[in-house]
């Protein structure tokens, strides 16, 4: 794993002053380091029932329908307010200043399904915690929550107690 540390490009006070900015698109045109990310959530993954794999907007998006080709499962959407055609279920939650919103199509899960979560870091959790609501909300089970990266000093794992955690890197 300190091989795929060396493909993420750490970017000093964006978006600003005094935070470290985690930079993986650096890692994900890395045909290896891209490979083995997508491996090794699939790896995870292989034996935990999924029926569908959702990707958090936006760097979710790029990882989570890999993962769901790779696992043979349909792929899911969450996006910012308002970019989706349907009709949609909301969830607003809070961030480190202020608030923000995130939509889900209210067809996108069958009742019972079991939702694999993917995204691309774990920090403080919030994000990751909204979409675990929508998800229930609309009747289904999260069958986990699968990243890249996680921060372990923001503690965000603790806003997901009792559900599979999986981060591949930890900082």
């Amino acid at each position: 794993m300190d091989q795929l540390k060396s493909l993420i490009r750490e970017v000093s006070d964006f978006p600003k002053p005094g935070i470290n900015f985690y930079d993986i698109t650096t890692l994900l045109k890395d045909k290896g380091g891209f490979r083995q990310v997508i491996d090794s959530l699939h790896d995870h993954y292989r034996n935990t029932p999924v029926d569908v794999v959702l990707g958090i907007e936006a760097r979710g998006f790029i990882i989570a329908p890999a993962v769901a080709y790779a696992l043979h499962n349909g792929f899911i959407p969450v996006r910012k307010e308002k970019k989706l055609p349907a009709e949609r279920e909301r969830i607003e939650y809070a961030l480190e200043y202020g608030t923000d919103v995130l939509e889900i199509h209210k067809d996108a899960i069958d009742p019972g399904q079991n939702v694999l979560i993917i995204d691309d870091v774990l920090a403080t959790g919030g994000t990751a915690a909204a979409v675990t609501r929508l998800v229930e909300k609309l009747g289904g089970k999260v069958a986990g929550l699968g990243f890249i990266m996680e921060l372990d000093f923001l503690h965000g794992r603790e806003k997901l107690n009792g559900y599979d955690v999986f981060s591949m890197l930890h900082y």
